[in-house]
């Protein structure tokens, strides 16, 4: 099932405003329950949980931040009217 871009766009605004945030926190928590390891391993597990997250979204975040695709059809399909472009 392929996603609209409108969809990716909407699904990807939720995803980095609500699912981020909690996933700092279930990441925080995961280092503490370490029981506070060095700083160098804490940076690791940081860095390797920072990536993680964003590995499902891949798809959804492709592409988002390019103009809409199907507005520059829709926008041709006007300028051209019903009976084809004119000249």
């Amino acid at each position: 099932m392929a996603l609209g871009y409108r969809t990716r766009k909407r699904l990807s605004l939720l995803i980095l405003l609500v699912g981020l945030p909690l996933y700092i926190v279930v990441a925080v928590s995961v280092v503490n329950a370490l029981d506070r390891p060095p700083m160098w391993a804490e940076l690791l597990v940081y860095v390797v949980l920072g990536f993680l997250w964003a590995l499902p979204f891949k798809i959804v975040f492709r592409g988002v931040a390019q103009p809409d695709p199907n507005a520059a059809t829709t926008e041709t399909k006007k300028a051209e009217g019903p009976k084809g472009p004119s000249a």
